[in-house]
């Protein structure tokens, strides 16, 4: 299988999760689409350096997550806030309860677009399943610092959530 074969059936694979980060980092739907874009192509640069010392799942979100960053230091002189313009499917039956579930969504990756970088890293990665370990490893950080930070994201999730709920004071 050659090197574009390979890449292709690696983005089938993973490519769900790529487009998922791209979205935690980029609310406008065209910079999205470039984001992701630019995401692949580290992607398919990085893909031949990896040693098997991780997952290659993990390997492929640590670079997907250090272009996300670059990406948002480079837009950061200029902040867009859109609403995300998300579909997320649904098997619910009704209408209605599609409509919240959407709605659900939307309100949640808004609320962890707005969390601090050091909070966001890793309650995107908690969201695609990475335990703290792997996050840690990730990110280049020891498993305490991760479990500190996920506390702070979850509980700044919460609150942006339920704002009528009281909540701990949330540092970065």
């Amino acid at each position: 299988m050659g090197r574009d074969q390979s890449f292709e059936a690696l983005l089938s694979e993973h490519g769900a999760m790529l487009r998922r980060i791209a979205s935690g980092y980029e609310a406008d739907r065209e910079r999205r689409r470039e984001l992701e874009q630019e995401i692949l192509l580290a992607v398919w640069r990085a893909v031949p350096k990896h040693r098997g010392e991780a997952p290659l799942r993990a390997f492929i979100a640590r670079v997907a997550h250090n272009r996300a960053v670059t990406h948002v230091a480079r837009e950061a002189a200029e902040p867009r806030r859109q609403p995300l313009d998300e579909a997320a499917p649904s098997n619910d039956p009704t209408p209605h309860d599609a409509a919240e579930t959407r709605d659900m969504h939307q309100r949640l990756e808004q609320a962890v677009r707005a969390l601090p970088l050091p909070l966001r890293q890793p309650a995107l990665l908690t969201l695609e399943g990475f335990a703290p370990a792997e996050i840690a490893e990730m990110l280049d950080l020891n498993a305490n610092a991760v479990s500190i930070r996920l506390t702070r994201a979850k509980a700044a999730l919460r609150e942006a959530l339920n704002p009528a709920a009281p909540a701990p004071e949330v540092r970065p």
